[in-house]
């Protein structure tokens, strides 16, 4: 995607486990400030190893970008910790919403606000999460452990939100919660990316939800970038609705298999 106004750029990174294991192999992607970019695909393409290459949260799995370069506004950030890039406004929701369960939801919103200084600030960012999140609000004051999937997944965004970010990795929102669940956090999204204009990065395999809110996706199989567009152009893209849509009924088994789109496939350009 060309834009004057990218502010998260990678280009062309590979990615390493264990020192032996190459599980991504030269993914390029940009984000422009004010959007909601999706990376696509289903399980194992990618998605959340590119997230962690851009938040710096390989090394815990024994992960490293071996080649290429991520770029924040211009400026490297593959040697960047993750709390450095918490202080430059960049914060990562992970899969599966890793809420401390033993603490309430308050408590849990107050963990994200570890970097702010002004107590002012933090109750005022506090209300503002409550705001976007009415179901968190009524309980404030119950254990994470039990709370609802859905809950949960919402303290885990309004917990990053605590730390004023400009933009936001989002991992795999819709895992596990209930389609009208689904539809409530993507609303939120939406209105957080209108309203507060937060830059939204997310990985998601539910291709149709996340299209219909998404501004700009990239469609990754093993480690690939293999087709990225306009969401609107994605949607509406023939043999993206057969593999990832569920509209079709041919018989092919890869989305790689398709001549006219393994054309378009950037590792071969």
């Amino acid at each position: 995607m060309r834009d004057s106004n990218i502010v998260l750029n990678v280009n062309g990174i590979e990615v390493i486990y264990n020192h032996v294991i190459l599980v991504l192999k030269g993914v390029s992607l940009n984000v422009p400030e004010g959007k909601i970019v999706a990376i696509l695909g289903g399980n194992g393409a990618g998605k959340t190893t590119t997230l962690r290459a851009i938040s710096n949260l390989l090394k815990g799995e024994r992960g490293e970008v071996t080649k290429g370069s991520i770029e924040l506004r211009g400026e490297r950030i593959e040697n960047l910790s993750p709390a450095d890039l918490v202080q430059r406004g960049v914060v990562q929701v992970m899969e599966g919403r890793h809420c401390f369960a033993h603490l309430t939801i308050d408590e849990n919103l107050l963990t994200g606000a570890y970097t702010r200084k002004s107590k002012g600030e933090v109750s005022a960012n506090l209300e503002k999460v409550y705001n976007y999140f009415p179901r968190l609000k009524t309980r404030r004051n119950s254990q994470a452990a039990y709370t609802s999937g859905g809950e949960q997944q919402m303290c885990a965004i309004g917990r990053a939100l605590m730390t004023n970010p400009s933009m936001v990795l989002l991992d795999e929102p819709s895992m596990g919660l209930a389609p009208q669940i689904v539809e409530e956090v993507f609303n939120i999204v939406k209105d957080l990316n209108q309203k507060e204009k937060v830059t939204f990065l997310l990985a998601e395999q539910n291709t149709n939800m996340a299209l219909q809110y998404a501004d700009y996706g990239y469609i990754m199989e093993s480690g690939r970038v293999v087709m990225d567009g306009l969401a609107s152009d994605l949607a509406s893209n023939e043999d993206v609705k057969e593999f990832y849509l569920g509209v079709g009924g041919g018989e092919r088994k890869s989305f790689k298999d398709v001549k006219s789109y393994k054309r378009r496939k950037r590792w071969l350009a």
